[in-house]
């Protein structure tokens, strides 16, 4: 019966519902297979026509805080992703600590010359021959998607800081270029013309492999708005103090003191914050 029900995307695109991609989500935060089954049952029982997304992910997610909170925190990836707000700064920093990951070298929030003018790039990132201008998309709104507009613009920055990078000593043989990074999605014409135009796009679900989902699997690097044991004020005092990732937590436990999480709260956290700090998903 679940196949022949239609739900409603945060786009308002309807499509019909898929027990197979609630199951991949699922699996992605290390779910077994006794709780996607149990899961799956329940939200097939409570679907109905038009239901929307953020209805099941809703449903999902509390029943899998029951059965695990550090599992819940992996499943709501996407909505902690748009909890590094209001800003947009802690998601620019958040790029950069992934690339620092993947062993490039990172400055964030810089002023860069160019040929014609002076661009503020949110993310610098060099490794070996490789120099990259990075543009950070960040959105609060999950319906909102990256157009053509962005990547237009952004190769067009690019340009003009590429031509004031080959002129410096050093530079000329090496390989630059421009990418955006968003927490969301870009239009089909923004992947057309930002790929034509040879520039890096990553979005939440693009590219294959690459993606921003997969680099986040792939390395635990989790968000602190992630957990499920933190309120959202005390996420919002975090983020002011330049902390975005779980693994900040876990190797300084001060920081919850900091930002007066009592003592009998912290443990909880912390323990929260370590189960997820360990566990890495690979996905084929």
């Amino acid at each position: 019966m679940s196949k022949n029900i239609f739900i409603t995307k945060a786009s308002g695109e309807t499509v019909p519902f898929s027990a197979e991609k609630l199951r991949r989500s699922l699996r992605r935060t290390g779910a077994g297979e006794e709780v996607m089954d149990s899961i799956e049952k329940e939200i097939g029982q409570r679907l109905y026509p038009g239901i929307t997304t953020k209805e099941i992910y809703r449903q999902a997610f509390s029943m899998l805080r029951k059965a695990s909170a550090h599992l819940a925190a992996k499943y709501k990836l996407k909505k902690a992703l748009q909890e590094l707000g209001p800003s947009g700064y802690p998601f620019e920093k958040y790029v950069g600590e992934i690339l620092k990951h993947e062993g490039y070298k990172t400055r964030v929030g810089q002023i860069v010359q160019g040929n014609c003018v002076q661009h503020e790039v949110d993310v610098i990132a060099s490794k070996d021959d490789q120099h990259f201008m990075i543009e950070c998309k960040f959105h609060s709104d999950q319906g909102r998607k990256c157009d053509v507009k962005i990547p237009l613009y952004i190769h067009s920055r690019f340009l003009d800081v590429e031509k004031a990078w080959q002129e410096k000593p050093g530079h000329r043989h090496k390989f630059h270029q421009g990418w955006v990074v968003t927490n969301t999605r870009f239009t089909t014409d923004a992947i057309q013309y930002g790929t034509c135009a040879g520039l890096n796009l990553v979005s939440w679900d693009f590219p294959k492999k690459s993606s921003l989902r997969e680099r986040i699997d792939g390395s635990g690097l989790h968000p602190v708005t992630c957990l499920t044991t933190l309120t959202k004020k005390e996420k919002q005092q975090l983020l002011d103090k330049g902390i975005v990732l779980c693994q900040e937590l876990c190797q300084n436990e001060k920081l919850l003191k900091e930002i007066g999480v009592q003592p009998t709260r912290e443990k909880k956290v912390m323990e929260e914050a370590r189960l997820i700090c360990e566990t890495k998903i690979q996905l084929k």
